[in-house]
């Protein structure tokens, strides 16, 4: 099933809702926009992020990019793991 980024965490599989709370946690900082005024750092992310392959994000989740810190030591890797399952809930950003 795919569920839409604001729906309801409750109703996702274990996995992803930890997922959720992680990324709630940690990554929303930078892949959310934060209000109405202020900028998003980071890439929306969605099911189609690094397209669409989970062993990418894994891989960027844990090593970072040159713009992003790497997590391997912050989550474990079933964490990192929910982190992608999470991701692949998630629609792609509408186009503006």
């Amino acid at each position: 099933a795919v569920f839409a980024q604001n729906s309801d965490p409750d109703q996702l599989p274990d996995k992803e809702r930890l997922g959720w709370r992680l990324y709630e946690q940690s990554c929303s900082i930078c892949h959310t926009k934060p209000n109405l005024v202020l900028g998003q750092f980071g890439p929306v992310l969605s099911r189609e992020s690094l397209n669409g392959r989970p062993e990418l994000v894994r891989e960027v989740i844990a090593n970072g990019t040159p713009r992003m810190p790497g997590f391997k030591h912050h989550f474990a890797p079933a964490e990192i793991d929910a982190i992608a399952a999470y991701l692949q809930t998630l629609p792609p950003a509408e186009k503006r």
